[in-house]
């Protein structure tokens, strides 16, 4: 869907005009600031590093998390499945579960479908009644803990939202420090590619709410549980 941006000269114009100066559309240059305070967190953390931030992280959020090797992660996820007691999964359409040989070990389930962008409704009740959604993280960040998934055809939000359990499979290479580097890569999707995701989702393990008493709901506004597994090799 596309918008229309109205009276924009206008607006910009009289923002200009109060600022007591004419517009500036040539020779602008972004301030560089003289602290950067964001980019000393966690500088110079190797991967192995930063992937130990991350699974201390997972403690505080309330998030388990296995680690493998590409070549063993047909079987942990197996393993994680039955740890859930999942009969049912609902995973993106997307070629990583082809090239780590995923699909042999979601076709065994009872049940199981790849999101599909064709019949949405149908699709929705199927991730509502889904045990496990099945999701690649695109970017990880070690300091929250937080997946974050990039939106695009065969990838519904709903796979990560609606069934019980969230299982996210996350390349090591895809572990940052924080949210800077994230901002970063984002960016520079946008310079080389002239667009973004129109949907980026960060996600900090399982959903949580608190009232004003403070306490503690898990579930509330999505999974009860999530769980990741990171892919040392990859």
């Amino acid at each position: 869907m596309m918008g229309k941006i109205h009276n924009k000269e206008t607006f910009l114009s009289n923002i200009a005009g109060n600022l007591g100066r004419e517009r500036r559309t040539e020779g602008v240059e972004r301030p560089v600031w003289k602290k950067q305070p964001q980019q000393e967190v966690f500088a110079g953390a190797s991967p192995v590093e930063l992937q130990e931030i991350l699974i201390k992280q997972c403690e505080t959020i309330h998030t388990s998390v296995d680690t493998t090797t590409a070549a063993d992660l047909p079987e942990t996820l197996h393993q994680v499945l039955q740890q859930f007691g999942a009969s049912s999964a609902v995973y993106w359409q997307d070629e990583r579960f082809h090239s780590f040989s995923l699909e042999p070990v979601l076709d065994s389930l009872p049940e199981s479908m790849a999101w599909s962008d064709n019949d949405r409704e149908e699709m929705t009740a199927f991730a509502e009644r889904a045990k496990v959604g099945i999701t690649f993280s695109d970017i990880t960040l070690a300091e929250s803990g937080t997946v974050v998934l990039f939106s695009a055809p065969g990838k519904g939000r709903a796979v990560s939202l609606l069934p019980e359990v969230h299982i996210a499979l996350i390349p090591r290479s895809t572990i940052v420090a924080r949210m800077t580097q994230a901002a970063e890569v984002i960016h520079q999707m946008r310079e080389e590619q002239g667009k973004v995701p129109s949907c980026v989702n960060f996600i900090s393990g399982p959903s949580n709410s608190a009232d004003i008493e403070m306490r503690l709901l898990v579930g509330v506004h999505g999974p009860v549980s999530a769980h990741y597994i990171i892919i040392e090799d990859a």
